[in-house]
Formats: structure tokens, sequence, C-alpha cells
């Protein structure tokens, strides 16, 4: 089974992306800020993709996906960006911050799962 670390400040976000992945077989931990998921990460907690929102207070996705990919054993772990922020350039501007990819919300739950299906 696959676990998914979701990082995100809007509890109603984790909770609704939590019980879509679980229902789709992922085991899924969460953390509502990136000081806490970069600790998480820190240690040896396993982690196969990690789905991060972009706009949070204290440290956005883009202050912490460049720390989270300077972490040794955490550098090919896959982080997906997620953003309700769909305006062009935005992408790009995600995959430049270090995500491995994409997405807007609302979440098109198909293409989540098409994005997991790598992993």
């Amino acid at each position: 089974m696959k676990r998914i670390l979701i990082i995100d400040d809007d509890a109603r976000n984790i909770f609704a992306l939590s019980a879509t992945l679980r229902s789709k077989s992922f085991d899924c931990v969460s953390c509502n800020s990136a000081p806490d998921a970069l600790k998480l990460l820190e240690g040896n907690t396993p982690v196969d993709a990690i789905l991060i929102d972009m706009m949070m207070p204290d440290m956005d996705g883009y202050e912490a996906i460049p720390l989270i990919k300077d972490i040794p054993h955490r550098q090919g772990t896959p982080v997906i960006s997620v953003t309700a922020q769909a305006m062009v350039g935005d992408r790009e501007k995600c995959l430049r911050a270090g995500a491995d990819d994409y997405i807007s919300k609302p979440i098109d739950v198909d293409k989540l799962l098409r994005v997991l299906s790598t992993i």
C-alpha cells in the first residue's frame, strides 16, 4: 500500500483528500504546515509521494519544496503541488520550485489518480 503525505493548512482539504485516497487503497498521513511536514520527513516515516498545498501561511509550498528535496533520503520522493491558482504560468512556477507534478483545485480525482499511479 502506497503512503501519501498530504500537507495542507485547511483540515477540510486534508479530510476530503484522505477519504478519496483511502477509498482507492492509499494510506495517508497529513501535516497542517510545511514546518511540521519537514520534521516528519526528516525522520524515517515511510512516504511514497507528497501532495503539498502551495498557499499556506508561515511557509508556502514554493519555499517548502526545495527544503523537502534537500533531505537526502527524500530526494526521489515525488512532490505534487496542489493549488487553487490555475493561472497561466502557475504550473511552470510550481515545477521550477521543484515539484514533480501539478494539480489545480478543485482536484480532478481521475487526474490525481493517474499521477499517483506512476509512483
